[in-house]
């Protein structure tokens, strides 16, 4: 399984355990990989946020989300994506996403494009403050986008800031 594609720790257990019924043997094979070395949630965790941002353009929420989603070791999953945004500049990488949007989004633009465009980069894990100040900067967009505030993009209950839920 594991030459097939990397899994974190959680992940792999659980697949094996789907495939073998007695958790005896998964245990130990468990360990022993991780004794090996061929399964390790920080380097997972690294190697897979990094992916996730270069190659997939998501932002620092959208990274965590999916390492989440993969199973990994929660204590891992912060220090993942902060070491990934110190590498991938993450201003950049929202400006290219939404110059690749731009390119299929029919002129002229309105206000309900403006808002589908946003609401896909907050889809993507980028916060929405960033967005409204990305578009802002574009000449296409602004006479659209001056109308628009950060609260506006975000739907009610939605926890994608994870600074915002602490404050509420």
């Amino acid at each position: 399984m594991l030459a097939r594609r990397p899994y974190s720790v959680a992940e792999l257990r659980r697949a094996l355990e789907r495939k073998f019924l007695q958790a005896g043997p998964v245990r130990a094979a468990i360990a022993r990989l991780r004794e090996l070395g061929y399964l390790d949630d920080r380097k997972f965790a690294e190697q897979y946020a990094y992916s996730l941002a270069q190659n997939r353009a998501f932002g620092p929420h959208r990274v965590r989300r999916e390492l989440k989603a993969k199973l990994v070791d929660y204590r891992q999953i912060d220090p993942a994506v902060a070491q990934t945004f110190q590498n991938v500049d993450e201003h950049d990488l929202l400006e290219r996403t939404i110059e690749k949007k731009l390119r299929s989004l029919r002129l002229p633009v309105t206000s309900a494009r403006l808002a589908a465009l946003c609401q896909s980069l907050m889809r993507r894990g980028f916060r929405a403050g960033d967005i409204i100040k990305a578009v802002r900067a574009r000449p296409e967009l602004r006479p659209v986008a001056d109308d628009v505030e950060p609260l506006d993009l975000e739907a009610p209950g939605d926890d994608s800031d994870p600074e915002r839920s602490k404050n509420a």
